[in-house]
């Protein structure tokens, strides 16, 4: 399998709550056998109702295959709650062994009336320049 060149974000929309994800190289952090990336993203409320954000499920698989999993409430210890139009961003980062790899995953929300809904975070690409310390 051929190695992308250049990290590529995702936007998906699901029930009304897009999600825009920019991810970037972290050289500064990296070195051999260690690649660091960080990712933008931004969760807009396009829905005619307030939604809340209460956790985060990321399936992570770099150049390798190997495949892990990460669950948790939030996102960088918050809990977001977005009324119609309304936009929440953060940056977080994820190490990889390997120069890429691919993230994607999903957020669970729920509504003021308590109704649980999945958010999908679509996949996007992690990679390191040809010339990265991680290479």
């Amino acid at each position: 399998m051929n190695a992308p060149r250049t990290s590529m974000g995702s936007v998906t929309l699901t029930a009304g709550i897009r999600i825009a994800v920019a991810p970037f190289y972290l050289a500064e952090q990296s070195e051999p056998g260690r690649c660091v990336f960080g990712y933008r993203i931004r969760i807009t409320n396009e829905s005619e109702r307030r939604v809340r954000l209460l956790s985060r499920h990321w399936v992570i698989v770099d150049a390798d295959g190997e495949r892990h999993e990460v669950r948790g409430e939030g996102v960088v210890g918050r809990q977001p709650t977005l009324a119609p139009g309304e936009s929440h961003s953060y940056s977080s980062f994820c190490p990889l062994p390997t120069p890429w790899g691919t993230m994607e995953g999903e957020y669970t929300m729920t509504t003021d009336d308590g109704k649980l809904f999945e958010v999908a975070i679509g996949r996007f690409y992690l990679a390191a320049p040809d010339d990265s310390p991680g290479d």
